[in-house]
């Protein structure tokens, strides 16, 4: 079976900037913002990499606080979604592309925790 560590987190947060200089401040972390998608990213120095993201009861993912979102790294998303449904899970969003950079899609467990599942494009580092 392939490998599947969890390879990113995002922390929900009513202000992604404060919450980020938070955790740069007491952790060291390196913050790093993608202007294209307004995403603050932070490097877990040894561990996986994330983003801090707004709140939004409104998204697919439901970003709320206390629920952080983890990504599985994975090459076969369709594949997985395939056994994660017919294991008692359910697809939240399915698998979109983020343009340049992979595909990730977001599933519920059988408890209802949210989780996603990734893929990085090949060339990416």
């Amino acid at each position: 079976m392939a490998s599947h560590p969890i390879v990113h987190i995002e922390i929900p947060a009513n202000d992604p900037k404060s919450l980020g200089e938070f955790y740069a401040k007491i952790f060291d972390w390196k913050l790093e913002l993608d202007p294209s998608f307004d995403y603050l990213q932070f490097d877990g120095q040894g561990g996986p990499g994330g983003a801090f993201v707004q709140i939004d009861a409104n998204s697919p993912m439901h970003s709320k606080a206390n629920s952080p979102l983890l990504y599985i790294g994975t090459d076969d998303i369709d594949g997985d979604l395939a056994r994660i449904e017919s294991s008692g899970g359910k697809t939240v969003a399915p698998k979109m592309e983020i343009p340049g950079i992979g595909w990730f899609a977001v599933f519920t467990d059988p408890t209802g925790n949210n989780m996603a599942l990734y893929t990085r494009l090949q060339n990416q580092g």
